[in-house]
C-alpha cells in the first residue's frame, strides 16, 4: 500500500489550499473529492465571493484574513491572474446594529481604516443605494472580490505541480486509523500518516466519525440586471452587506458582467448535502426582492440568473479546526457557517502547520470542538 504523509479529504477552498502548501513543503499529499472542483455542488463557487477586514463577526478573524490578503497576493503574482478585486467595502445598517458595531469594534480593536457615513453621505457617494434616515454605512477601503473558480483552479493546478496526487470524482467512503490512517474509496486505499477532513458540507454526514454539531442550509443567489448598468460596475459600486432588520442581512456585489449579485445571509432551509434542491423556483426571490426595491432601485425585474449554494453552520457561527477527538493524527477542518471562504490561503497555511506539529501563527484556540461540550 502507497504511503503518503497526508491525505485530504474535500479539495475545495480549505483543502485545496493545505494541499497546495504541504506540497510545496516537500510532503507526499493525496486528496480526495467526491466532484471535480471547481464545481456547483457546494460551498466554494457563485462566481464571486466578498473579503472584508472590519470583520463584524468578531475581532479575533482579523489578523486571520491580514495574512490571507497577503497570501491571496502571492496566489495571484504566481499564477499570474486576478483572483481578487478591491472595490472598497460597505456595512450598512443601524448605528447600534450588529452588523456595524461589529465592524466598528473590529477596526478600532486592530486600528483599521475606515469612515462611518451618515445616510445622506453614502447616497452623495454611492447613489445606486438608498437608505432610511435610521441607517449609516460603515466604510472599509480593503473589501473586495474574491474569484472562488479561478482561485480553486490555480490552487489546484499548483499543488499538482508541486507534487500532490489529486484525486477527483472519487468520494471518500470510510478512513480508519491503526498503525496509520487508511483512507478508502470505491477504487482503492492508501495509507497516510495524517489525515485532514475538510469536506465541507459532508462533514455534517459519516465521513467524520464523530458527532459534530453542524447543520447545512440551502442557500440562494441571485443576479439582477438594471436599465443602468455601468452605475453599477465596480468602478462606482463597493461589495455590501446590510442589516436591514436586527440579525437579519443581506449581502451584494458590483455587476461584473453578469449583473448585480445580492443574497440573504443565513436564513436558507436545512438540507441534505446529498438531497440538496437545486433547482430555483420563481417564487422564491420574493422575500429578497422585497427587501432590495426599495434600498437598490436601479436593480429591476426577475434575476437574470440564481444558484444554489450551502452553508454549513455551527452553532455559534465560528469555524471548527481542531483536532479529531478520537484520533491526534486527523484534523477536523473548514465547516465555516458561510464566511470562511476569504480566509482560506491562511487556513492552508494553519492546517499545514498543524500536520507538521508546529504552532501556528494565529490562535486557534477558539475553533476547537471541545468549545461544544457541556
Amino acid at each position: 500500500m502507497t504511503q503518503f504523509d497526508v491525505g485530504i479529504v474535500g479539495l475545495g477552498a480549505m483543502g485545496s489550499m493545505a494541499a497546495l502548501e504541504l506540497a510545496r513543503r516537500g510532503r507526499r499529499v493525496i486528496g480526495f473529492d467526491r466532484f471535480r472542483p471547481p464545481h456547483p455542488f457546494g460551498s466554494s463557487h457563485g462566481k464571486s465571493r466578498i473579503i472584508r477586514e472590519a470583520y463584524f463577526e468578531h475581532p479575533q478573524y482579523v489578523p486571520l484574513v491580514q495574512r490571507a490578503y497577503e497570501r491571496w497576493a502571492t496566489l495571484e503574482a504566481e499564477c499570474g491572474r486576478q483572483l481578487l478585486l478591491p472595490t472598497g467595502g460597505l456595512m450598512i445598517g443601524p448605528p447600534g446594529g450588529t452588523l456595524v458595531t461589529g465592524a466598528r469594534r473590529s477596526a478600532l480593536e486592530h486600528g483599521l481604516s475606515f469612515e462611518e457615513l451618515p445616510a445622506a453621505e453614502v447616497h452623495s457617494r454611492y447613489p445606486m443605494f438608498q437608505l432610511n434616515d435610521g441607517a449609516v454605512g460603515l466604510y472599509e477601503p480593503r473589501a473586495g472580490v474574491l474569484f472562488p473558480e479561478a482561485a480553486l483552479e490555480v490552487t489546484l493546478q499548483m499543488a499538482e505541480a508541486a507534487g500532490a496526487e489529486l484525486h477527483f470524482d472519487e468520494p471518500v467512503t470510510a478512513w480508519s486509523s491503526g498503525e496509520g490512517v487508511t483512507v478508502r474509496t470505491q477504487a482503492g486505499h492508501w495509507g497516510v500518516d495524517r489525515l485532514i477532513l475538510a469536506a465541507g458540507a459532508w462533514m455534517s454526514g459519516d465521513i467524520a466519525r464523530t458527532s459534530l454539531p453542524l447543520s447545512v442550509a440551502r442557500q440562494l443567489l441571485f443576479w439582477f440586471g438594471s436599465a443602468d448598468a455601468a452605475a453599477l460596475g465596480p468602478e462606482r459600486m463597493p461589495i455590501f452587506i446590510w442589516e436591514w432588520a436586527p440579525e437579519e442581512m443581506f449581502y451584494g456585489f458590483p455587476d461584473l458582467g453578469d449583473g448585480v449579485k445580492v443574497a440573504i445571509h443565513h436564513q436558507g432551509e436545512v438540507t441534505d448535502p446529498g438531497q440538496v434542491r437545486r433547482t430555483v423556483f420563481p417564487g422564491e426571490v420574493d422575500r429578497l426582492r422585497a427587501v432590495v426595491a426599495t434600498r437598490i432601485p436601479l436593480l429591476t425585474g426577475a434575476p437574470r440568473q440564481s444558484a444554489v449554494c450551502l452553508y454549513t453552520n455551527t452553532p455559534d457561527g465560528d469555524f471548527i479546526i481542531d483536532k479529531h477527538p478520537d484520533e491526534a493524527r486527523v484534523l477536523v477542518a473548514s465547516p465555516c457557517s458561510g464566511h470562511g471562504f476569504k480566509f482560506a490561503p491562511a487556513i492552508g497555511e494553519a492546517l499545514a502547520d498543524l500536520v507538521e506539529g508546529k504552532p501556528p501563527r494565529f490562535d486557534l484556540a477558539p475553533f476547537r470542538l471541545g468549545r461544544f461540550q457541556p
